[in-house]
């Protein structure tokens, strides 16, 4: 899978995409991640990426002219002379996410079924009032798929946050990025189950905590029936 991200803070993933299991998915080629700075498809001498909105108001907006270079510089088929409307093979295989609080919300099921039907997500991560409304029309006019995403019913000051969650999610679903499939949590116990570990009983300030009985019992029908009864 390969994951690109446009941005204007490139230096924002380096900590986390360089951290235990994506550095590991990267360092053994089960992913690629490439970070694209949008500033360098500025032609300014100020690297200048937003500009006011039509019409008025507060904020400013990405412009299209450094997007489209931006998207040129991944997918050259956006670049004339391809016809409108005209498909070529792969373009199922890539999904374009436009992040944006309006959008649709994400979710495990999401991630799931992007790792299965995708092998490469391009991700725009806008700030200030978002982006210039006309790169969604020519994206689908060259036949590639874009959906307006959002991580949660909240506003963030921009997409970078949202684009990690978004390669973490979809990551964890590719065989071998976490050793086995028995390692998503989902599948092993499910989703928000409680989980405990030595010891069995800790004390604090006077009180008891102990480990729930059917935990220890040995039982994996009762353990079983447990946890389904606990899910989130």
């Amino acid at each position: 899978m390969k994951f690109d991200i446009i941005t204007i803070f490139p230096k924002i993933f380096n900590s986390y995409f360089n951290e235990s299991i994506i550095k590991r998915a990267k360092k053994t080629g089960k992913i690629k991640i490439n970070i694209i700075n949008l500033r360098k498809f500025a032609t300014d001498k100020h690297k200048t990426v937003d500009e006011k909105p039509y019409g008025g108001g507060p904020g400013m907006v990405f412009k299209i002219e450094p997007l489209i270079k931006a998207l040129n510089s991944i997918l050259p088929h956006l670049n004339p002379p391809l016809n409108r409307g005209r498909k070529k093979e792969g373009f199922k295989k890539t999904k374009i996410i436009l992040f944006s609080v309006s959008g649709k919300q994400f979710d495990s099921k999401m991630a799931k079924d992007w790792a299965k039907k995708y092998n490469h997500i391009m991700m725009i991560s806008g700030h200030y009032e978002g982006v210039d409304e006309r790169i969604k029309k020519i994206i689908s006019d060259f036949g590639f798929q874009i959906s307006d995403l959002s991580v949660g019913p909240y506003v963030l000051t921009g997409g970078e946050l949202p684009a990690m969650i978004v390669v973490d999610a979809v990551s964890r679903h590719i065989p071998g990025v976490l050793g086995k499939k028995e390692s998503l949590e989902e599948e092993r116990l499910g989703v928000g189950v409680p989980v405990y570990t030595r010891p069995k009983i800790f004390k604090y300030k006077n009180k008891t905590y102990a480990v729930p009985k059917v935990l220890l019992s040995g039982d994996h029908k009762k353990i079983e029936k447990w946890r389904k009864i606990h899910q989130k």
